[in-house]
């Protein structure tokens, strides 16, 4: 069976698409309606217990958690991450974990301040003090990891790590957006930058553009999406 890659335009379910495109695999694509709260819905708790985005269906069962999918079909495939056998398959994976559990976990509470702050706007703003001032190292972190030009970043194709961290410098750059931004800068880790000016010359970052209406830059100067289905929020 091709997979079922089931998706909301500019969610998590975007890095996805863009390893699946990248390995050349046949996928298709359901959309999750955020409008109507469908990732809610009990088909797809059925599927994704904690109700989020993304799920990729294979023929051996559902798997959610970005990384998780990623690793899965990295290993399945043989592309984007070193071999598990393989003397940096431990860097791949120390890196891939970071930006998973910390960068992208961190990015999620600065979006979702309610769920961790509750309601109180005080304790919101609070909260997203101290976690921009943790962004702001962490991808201080990840830009000197890219300029000591590891041999399995950067290479004629990306790894799962630099398509998960495209999509997180995205949202940085976009979300929420009634917060003012002013704090981040792309131009701040150039080494990131060059990494995002490479990958949006792969023709699997264009099939996700079109696919999801990101625009022409959606790494580099990127502007909120406009898809031909569903919503991003």
């Amino acid at each position: 069976m091709s997979y079922v890659l089931h998706y909301a335009p500019d969610n998590a379910s975007l890095i996805i698409r863009l390893a699946l495109e990248e390995m050349g695999v046949p996928y298709r694509t359901a959309l999750v309606d955020r409008r109507r709260d469908a990732q809610r819905a009990p088909e797809y708790l059925a599927l994704n217990p904690n109700g989020l985005i993304p799920v990729l269906e294979t023929e051996h069962g559902a798997i959610f958690e970005t990384g998780a999918i990623l690793l899965w079909l990295a290993d399945r495939h043989g592309q984007m991450a070193p071999a598990p056998d393989h003397p940096d398959r431990g860097a791949l994976l120390k890196w891939l974990f970071f930006v998973s559990n910390t960068l992208h976990a961190d990015l999620r509470m600065t979006f979702y301040p309610h769920l961790y702050a509750g309601t109180d706007t005080a304790r919101q703003d609070a909260m997203r003090g101290v976690l921009r001032g943790r962004i702001t190292g962490h991808l201080a972190i990840l830009d000197e990891l890219f300029a000591s030009q590891p041999a399995w970043l950067g290479g004629a194709v990306p790894s799962i790590l630099e398509v998960y961290l495209a999509c997180c410098l995205r949202w940085l750059a976009l979300y929420p957006t009634e917060t003012d931004r002013s704090w981040f800068s792309l131009a701040g880790t150039p080494h990131l930058q060059a990494c995002l000016l490479r990958l949006e010359q792969r023709p699997a970052v264009q099939a996700a553009r079109e696919a999801e209406g990101l625009g022409v830059t959606p790494f580099t100067a990127p502007r909120h999406p406009h898809p031909p289905e569903g919503s991003a929020t």
